[in-house]
């Protein structure tokens, strides 16, 4: 038995039909052979590693200036307990009055791939630019070389020095939004929940999630719909849960600092942005944490987009449903600033 469920759970659920993708995802999976990909396993962990790097090349301080558009520095944070220095890449607009509001943010893959470079220009196109804010992105170590704590360890701790420091970065630490996508986006929930009960960093004006990767324990029926279907499945979030937790994944005691689908309380929590596919393994996990925000009598706007696979947007950047998801983000964002204005 997993979390109280009876042991025919993962067959009921597997024998379900998934739910069908949107037409222009579906033309943008058999593009990229997403239909029939290869999983993540601990023996081509490296593979993947080298494969992600290559599809996601990082772009250098220059490039993301942009012709002179965005200023772009990086800093260096002392890590905690004697450990490693923190790579924090602050990126604004040019010509932006402050102290300006901040997301700061944490990239997606899984825990165990990805940088804090590669995100910026979407985040800068989309977010900074017409919205007027900073980003802060954190170049946290990953696993299975660093397991839980140490990349939410270093999150922490660059989100405190951000805030410590934010004078003479010229940021608002009180108008500063907590975000990350799919395994970012549970490392953001982790450390909003972290932030609130050690109460020694900023008071966040909001959290955006986007298809978080929240719950070890990878037993809803959105897990087992879409097993072997689409880029990211349960089978490579097991892979990669593992490589974070070591020992420790699927304890029945496990801290929901370590995977935030673990919480029972989820009081005090600032206004939650939470989008996920319909189609994704991620699904179900992502709507019970917006439940969970509303029972404990919190704010949480969630989207479920129709047909949409795992990171979609990044791979259907024209489709239209990702026009409605990135709008729909924006929007939220314009609202979660102008309230902090009060």
């Amino acid at each position: 038995m997993t979390g109280g469920r009876d042991s025919s759970f993962s067959e009921r659920h597997a024998a379900r039909m998934p739910p069908p993708f949107d037409p222009e995802l579906t033309a943008a999976l058999e593009a990229l052979g997403g239909l029939s990909r290869e999983r993540i396993t601990p023996e081509n962990l490296a593979v993947h590693r080298q494969r992600d790097a290559a599809s996601r090349p990082r772009p250098t301080v220059a490039e993301l200036r942009a012709d002179g558009h965005f200023a772009v520095e990086e800093l260096s944070v002392p890590g905690v307990g004697g450990g490693p220095d923190i790579t924090l890449v602050h990126a604004r607009p040019v010509g932006e009055a402050g102290p300006l509001p901040v997301l700061y943010y944490m990239h997606g893959g899984g825990l165990v791939m990805g940088n804090a470079w590669s995100v910026l220009p979407k985040i800068l196109r989309d977010w900074s630019a017409p919205l007027g804010m900073a980003v802060v992105s954190v170049e946290y170590r990953l696993a299975p070389e660093t397991r839980y704590p140490g990349p939410l360890d270093d999150c922490h701790t660059g989100l405190v020095w951000t805030a410590g420091h934010a004078d003479e970065l010229g940021l608002d630490a009180e108008r500063m939004i907590i975000g990350g996508k799919s395994a970012g986006g549970g490392l953001a929930a982790a450390l909003t929940l972290l932030n609130r009960d050690r109460g020694e960093g900023p008071t966040p004006v909001g959290q955006l999630l986007q298809c978080p990767m929240l719950d070890d324990r990878l037993d809803t029926p959105s897990a087992f719909q879409m097993e072997e279907i689409g880029l990211w499945d349960r089978s490579s979030t097991a892979v990669c849960w593992r490589a974070y937790l070591g020992d420790h994944h699927g304890d029945p005691d496990l801290s929901p600092y370590a995977a935030p689908g673990r919480a029972t309380d989820l009081s005090g929590l600032p206004p939650t942005y939470i989008d996920v596919g319909s189609a994704e393994t991620f699904r179900d996990e992502n709507i019970a944490y917006a439940q969970a925000i509303w029972c404990a009598g919190g704010d949480a706007e969630l989207h479920v987009w129709p047909g949409a696979f795992h990171g979609f947007d990044s791979f259907a950047p024209a489709a239209a449903l990702t026009r409605q998801a990135r709008h729909a983000r924006t929007q939220w964002l314009s609202r979660a600033l102008a309230r902090s204005r009060r």
